[in-house]
């Protein structure tokens, strides 16, 4: 199928899914009570793309906390710090944040395989599953050099890319946004995603964007400093946020005569505008002046994390018709 239609990673939470965290940070949920909820969020995630028709889809990241927040139970050697500020408006600063105490490692993996095999069991559509890269992860890591601390989380994250091989995963979608919002290193980033993925046996994705906490943006919004570096990264396809910065530079595809598959934004999940499926095609076929379409994927700018449901679901539905549009 021409122009399929996927997502970035996280679903829009339910109501009663985001309610219960209160509960589950006072330990009134036991272990099992815990998995029920978190798999019955994934249920949801999971209709809710299905019904939208999404052609490839992921588990809406149900069991994960602000996309990579999550993750860090899942290491030892880390000790949280106090939170300084609390109060006024949601920034990232607001966030946890971590320092390194001792041995960096998780021994018992970053839990995305469990993800993956409760997915494969209930979908009915293609499916990926989406991994943290070390740069990213590196993020909430407090210390001077982030570069050094990335690369000691190398080899616990391709671990992790290996045992969704061996459970049968076929996409695996490498996320690391924050290689946009720093765009000065993008030599170390090209070295670091290639140690962690090259000679992975799956089609690899990988996601670039600007930040979404609260729907805002922690970096200035240009993909063109990473360019053509970036290139030399061993992903198969490229995900990268259009919609909400009103189509630009949609031409880096044709400037630098780029081989890779584009899945790109054309959904703004930082605004509550409900795109009518005729504008999703106006800026398919924009893309289409640029990008082979036997190369391109329309998707969301990125996850629908910090999104109401109602108007999530409501803009993969326009999604898929305006891609219907464009194929007609």
């Amino acid at each position: 199928m021409l122009l399929p239609t996927t997502v970035v990673g996280s679903h829009a939470w339910p109501g009663w899914y985001a309610q219960a965290q209160d509960a589950i940070a006072q330990g009134l949920y036991g272990p099992r009570d815990l998995q029920e909820l978190r798999r019955d969020a994934v249920t949801v995630a999971v209709e809710d793309q299905q019904r939208a028709g999404i052609d490839l889809i992921t588990d809406g990241e149900m069991g994960r906390l602000d996309f990579n927040l999550g993750f860090y139970n899942a290491f030892t050697g880390l000790r949280q710090l106090p939170i300084e500020r609390r109060l006024g408006v949601p920034a990232h600063d607001q966030r946890p944040k971590y320092e390194i105490v001792g041995d960096l490692q998780a021994p018992n993996g970053l839990g995305v395989v469990e993800e993956f095999l409760y997915l494969k069991s209930i979908a009915r559509a293609r499916i990926k599953a989406a991994v943290p890269g070390p740069f990213t992860l590196s993020g909430r890591l407090a210390g001077a050099d982030r570069i050094a601390i990335a690369e000691r989380l190398v080899p616990v994250v391709r671990r992790e890319m290996e045992r969704l091989v061996a459970a049968g995963c076929d996409h695996i979608q490498l996320d690391e946004p924050s290689f946009a919002c720093y765009p000065d290193g993008v030599d170390d980033y090209v070295r670091l995603f290639n140690a962690t993925a090259s000679g992975i046996q799956a089609t690899l994705s990988t996601h670039l964007c600007f930040g979404n906490y609260k729907a805002r943006a922690v970096a200035a919004r240009r993909y063109r400093p990473l360019f053509p570096k970036i290139l030399e990264i061993c992903a198969d396809e490229l995900i990268l946020e259009f919609a909400s910065r009103e189509m630009a530079e949609v031409d880096l595809w044709k400037e630098f005569a780029v081989s890779k598959r584009l899945a790109a934004g054309v959904v703004d999940v930082k605004s509550s505008y409900l795109e009518p499926p005729e504008e999703i095609a106006r800026r398919a076929r924009l893309l289409l002046q640029y990008v082979p379409a036997d190369k391109l994927s329309l998707c969301p700018d990125c996850g629908f994390s910090q999104t109401a449901r109602h108007i999530a679901v409501a803009k993969l539905r326009n999604l898929v018709e305006g891609a219907r549009l464009v194929r007609c």
